[in-house]
């Protein structure tokens, strides 16, 4: 049998806004990518290997073949999106240190921490389901901003994600309702582990 991803387990803390009942329910989700994505690999399989001997690999169930791999990137997407962002609220807040190499990328980048904050907080406000995403691209050696659609719908081809905030309602209508958006935004980033980011962006940037 293929080697099958594994649900990864998350040491999260009492968070700021965010209940515990929330974050329960969320990892439950993130739980059900995981099973899916491995479920449409194994279902790949079966399909491309099940055909009559007058029909080659995969051909009898092309139809079915094509819409389950269409929705492996849905599945794969939403279960890494999710262990990026659980990752950013594990072992408790920690600023962004000074003088970080990530730090020193985003004033490059942007010319201050803050304008950069303003912009990626506007961008998460963006109407629709989806996440606001900080990606390097190692090729420019440049961050860059970006939305994704559900789960995998705009993501750029060949970067790394350094920061990932779900915006989904999902992750936060319990406890802030439709209207707390913008609040959820701010505790986000007042319960984020930046080390999680900067241990990201490290391994992007290596050489």
């Amino acid at each position: 049998m293929a080697k099958q991803f594994e649900e990864k387990k998350f040491n999260i803390p009492k968070l700021k806004g965010l209940s515990t009942k929330s974050i329960e329910e969320h990892l439950k989700l993130y739980a059900g990518y995981v099973k899916n994505a491995n479920l449409i690999l194994a279902k790949i399989d079966e399909y491309s290997e099940d055909s009559s001997p007058l029909v080659g690999a995969g051909e009898e169930h092309a139809y079915a073949l094509g819409e389950i791999q269409r929705r492996l990137g849905f599945e794969f997407d939403g279960m890494r999106n999710h262990e990026y962002y659980f990752a950013h609220l594990e072992k408790g807040q920690s600023n962004l240190k000074k003088g970080s190499d990530l730090k020193k990328a985003i004033e490059e980048e942007w010319g201050t921490f803050e304008r950069w904050l303003s912009r990626f907080k506007t961008l998460a406000t963006t109407r629709g389901v989806g996440w606001a995403m900080l990606y390097y691209d190692k090729e420019n050696e440049k961050l860059i901003n970006t939305w994704v659609d559900e789960q995998h719908l705009g993501h750029l081809t060949g970067l790394s994600p350094i920061l990932t905030l779900d915006m989904w309602e999902h992750s936060y209508v319990v406890d802030y309702q439709p209207s707390g958006k913008k609040q959820y935004i701010e505790d986000f980033f007042e319960n984020l582990n930046w080390n999680s980011c900067e241990e990201n962006f490290s391994s992007a940037s290596r050489k």
